[in-house]
């Protein structure tokens, strides 16, 4: 069981935290430049540690040269996923 979620993605920030959302969308900050992919990959990485799963199971399914994106998280459902995104502060 997976789930997609719609990210708007902000790279180059002070620190690793998920903001909240707006219209829709998880915005996520990454101290990550958006260089060869590394935005992406801090993105993916951030989401499964705040989920509690491995980092393949976190994909980037849409958006990998946008700040808007879409993120396709395996082994949780979506009110599981938005849950936990809520309910945790921003320490990466």
């Amino acid at each position: 069981m997976g789930c997609r979620i719609a990210v708007r993605l902000i790279p180059r920030a002070a620190a690793n935290e998920i903001v909240g959302e707006r219209e829709g969308a998880l915005v996520v900050r990454v101290t990550a430049a958006p260089v060869d992919g590394r935005a992406n990959t801090a993105l993916c990485r951030l989401l499964a540690k705040r989920l509690g799963v491995g980092s393949q199971s976190v994909s980037l399914v849409r958006g990998a040269s946008s700040r808007d994106k879409v993120v396709e998280v395996e082994g949780v459902s979506e009110e599981v996923l938005r849950s936990k995104l809520r309910s945790q502060g921003n320490d990466p």
